[in-house]
């Protein structure tokens, strides 16, 4: 954990100070690996101290940080952007990674594998863990591409995007076949109960970052917003997500049933996005803010939901891979959401828009975001015109998270309800490894009563 912060803090350090493109890509993906590293071990950290059936409330706090700073961070990076610079976007960062660190470095205390370095080092399934990144670095920058800055038909996304993929089915057939300790073992993904779970953890992906990112786009280009006030206007998504993500975890360990939550989060999903899509540019308060608040409770529900069918079905010695792979799913699924999105906003708003108004921006340029802007500026009748034709195509996203949300609501169908376990890892997946836990190096020994009977 310590070196995943370090990573974010250096990755954010460099970006601040990038001078040129190729060089914020670079620090941001450094960056990036920071932070994926922080999302997984948050999690498995989570689970290796709490039993599954008592961990309601903890990811229930997982979802809401996250739900949050979400909300919080959109106007704060307004305020950078439109005040300050772009820069500081990345600095800000730095001081938030060295509270982390400092908490972690005096109050992070986990039982470590015994062995060297070496040992360590051969137990990672290297070949399996190149596949993916490769698979996924590929796949992603096809559907960065397409739409864009290439047509969609075009061999510069296709190609990246097919062997992309190509290669993310091959590192699932590699993990079943081939490594001694894959990174993701089959007995992960062949179960049918978690199988389904996976799927909803993907469609939640798409759906939460349509969502995030495109309902700020409505309070610019329709409603004639500022970034900051756009951000102010979507905290109430932020605080109904992280809200009802904290009551969803609560909801699972008072009444150890899963089944309830998965199925009326996708519910309140699809009828939320189903209410959004009636948005029009002359929308009063009420519609804008009642509409985002129903959506947001059913993203919120389904934020920790997941875990629970993931992970009940299997060992709990498969928890560490399980969540890393849900982390993984994710976050996967978190691009396809933007992609999709931007892909659809992208062409209804060429049909959409005056013709007049399309032509001043170059091909490759997302209109959306180049239009923006200027939107404020525009003479009437034209100013009209161009806030209509943004409602009516954010509007064609909801309508299409509405198809999305449905695969999510049929993945409960693979789902059954299966007693959530009362014990946790004690080797935390290291059965055949000596595991190291002196109380003379200060570390915690895991808690022999359950955390629920541990009350001050």
């Amino acid at each position: 954990m310590i070196g995943s912060i370090l990573f974010f803090a250096l990755g954010s350090a460099l970006s601040g100070s990038a001078q040129n493109m190729n060089m914020l890509i670079g620090a941001r993906t450094v960056q990036g690996i920071g932070g994926g590293a922080i999302i997984n071990l948050t999690e498995i950290i989570v689970s290796d101290l709490v039993p599954l059936a008592e961990r309601g409330m903890y990811q229930g706090l997982v979802g809401l940080t996250w739900a949050l700073a979400s909300g919080v961070g959109p106007p704060i990076g307004g305020a950078f952007a439109g005040q300050a610079s772009w820069r500081w976007l990345f600095y800000m960062n730095l001081p938030l990674a060295g509270i982390a660190l400092v908490l972690v470095w005096f109050f992070l205390r986990v039982r470590v594998p015994e062995g060297s370095i070496k040992e360590k080092f051969a137990r990672i399934d290297w070949v399996g863990n190149a596949i993916i990144v490769a698979g996924t670095t590929l796949a992603i920058v096809g559907l960065t591409f397409g739409g864009i800055r290439f047509p969609w038909d075009s061999a510069q996304v296709l190609a990246p995007l097919i062997i992309g993929l190509a290669l993310v089915g091959a590192f699932l057939l590699y993990e079943a076949k081939v490594p001694k300790e894959p990174t993701i073992p089959w007995e992960v993904l062949s179960n049918r109960v978690t199988f389904g779970a996976y799927l909803g953890t993907f469609v939640h992906g798409v759906t939460s970052m349509a969502l995030i990112y495109y309902l700020p786009v409505y309070f610019q280009a329709v409603l004639g917003s500022s970034p900051t006030r756009s951000g102010v206007q979507a905290l109430a998504a932020a605080l109904v997500i992280s809200a009802f993500a904290m009551s969803a975890g609560i909801s699972v360990q008072v009444f150890q049933k899963y089944m309830p939550v998965n199925i009326l989060g996708w519910i309140f999903i699809i009828i939320g996005f189903g209410v959004a899509s009636l948005l029009k540019a002359d929308a009063s308060t009420a519609q804008w803010v009642g509409y985002q608040i129903i959506v947001s409770a059913g993203i919120g529900l389904i934020f920790p939901a997941p875990v629970f069918p993931i992970l009940a079905p299997l060992p709990v010695e498969r928890t560490a891979p399980a969540l890393a792979f849900f982390a993984f799913v994710r976050s996967f699924a978190q691009t396809w959401g933007i992609t999709i999105s931007s892909t659809v906003l992208q062409n209804e708003l060429k049909k959409k828009l005056p013709a007049a108004f399309v032509a001043q921006f170059p091909g490759g340029v997302e209109i959306a975001y180049a239009a923006i802007p200027v939107v404020r500026g525009l003479p009437e009748p034209l100013r009209t015109q161009v806030r209509v034709a943004f409602a009516d195509s954010i509007d064609t996203i909801w309508q299409v998270m509405i198809g999305v949300a449905g695969i999510g609501l049929l993945s409960v169908l693979l789902m059954r309800e299966i007693p959530m376990h009362t014990e946790k890892d004690e080797t935390y997946g290291l059965s055949a490894v000596p595991v190291h836990d002196e109380e003379k190096d200060g570390a915690l020994k895991a808690p022999s009563r359950p955390v629920s009977e541990m009350r001050a």
